[in-house]
């Protein structure tokens, strides 16, 4: 019996600007994406009988075919046609509907992981076609990084990394849905879009202040209209010296950086164990 475990690590974005409305109802987006150390822990068990099984220590986690572990474990045994099945056990950290990409990087740190665990040789590019039936931030989380994502999310370039950067996380206790976000995002309303090209150029200049204080989600103009408590979130972690705050990806879940280990422990230590969970965490390249 083989097994082999893999972190799937967590994702926020320094930046999302929507471009325009597609055709087939997605949306061309320009944003930073950034890998940080919060993660799932995945464990892959080969077995004998076929098919996929799930498990998870958190009960609200569907272990289904809706499960994004499932989908990619079952399109990987399809494409490859590897007639063994595994079993995929996921150890949860990374808070659900939050805007952190948990689902995404579940699938890819099993993509990544299914050719190893079955001698399949793969390449990158192969897995990230996969994924992209899964879901748009599936090739980022195969990738990780520093990423520039254009396209649906797909289309990815490399950029200097944001490695080493201290950011607390703060989740309030409510869930967003991505389709209604973008349901009602109108582009033709007067919103704060980021300025991408001063982000990349400060990301490799390696300034820090001027990415921090630069930051912008034109998704917010959606999720705060109706949940006030992200931009409480976004004053308490400014308040306790976070250098810019911003929401990931839909929401809820809003992140600060901070100038080093020690002021991100410093509002990590004020916030936590309130009404709100919260993460220290760092970027990783």
């Amino acid at each position: 019996m083989g097994q082999i475990s893999l972190n799937a690590y967590a994702k926020i974005n320094l930046s999302i600007d929507i471009v325009r409305k597609r055709e087939d109802g997605y949306h061309d987006v320009k944003m930073i994406m950034q890998t940080v150390d919060l993660c799932d822990k995945i464990t892959l068990t080969d077995k004998d009988d076929g098919g996929v099984k799930i498990i998870c220590d958190k009960p609200y986690i569907p272990t289904g075919s809706t499960n994004t572990a499932y989908k990619a474990a079952d399109l990987f045994l399809k494409e490859y046609g590897v007639k063994k099945g595994v079993c995929i056990k996921i150890e949860k950290n990374i808070p659900t509907a939050s805007g952190l990409a948990g689902g995404s990087a579940d699938a890819a740190a099993v993509l990544r992981g299914m050719g190893e665990l079955f001698s399949v040789d793969t390449d990158e590019g192969e897995l990230m076609e996969i994924g992209k039936k899964i879901g748009a931030d599936v090739p980022f989380c195969i990738k990780g990084g520093t990423m520039l994502a254009e396209g649906i999310g797909d289309l990815l370039t490399k950029i200097n990394p944001f490695s080493g950067v201290d950011i607390v996380l703060v989740k309030p206790r409510i869930s967003v849905s991505t389709a209604w976000v973008y349901q009602n995002l109108n582009l033709h309303r007067a919103i704060k879009r980021p300025n991408t090209r001063l982000l990349v150029e400060a990301i490799s200049n390696g300034d820090r202040v001027c990415v921090a204080q630069n930051m912008k989600n034109v998704l917010e103009s959606v999720t705060i209209g109706k949940y006030r408590v992200i931009n409480e979130i976004k004053s308490t972690l400014m308040e306790f010296g976070a250098q810019g705050s911003m929401m990931s990806g839909s929401g809820p879940c809003v992140f600060g950086i901070f100038e080093d280990r020690q002021k991100a422990e410093y509002a990590f230590q004020k916030i936590k164990g309130g009404y709100w969970d919260c993460f220290l965490a760092r970027t990783l390249c």
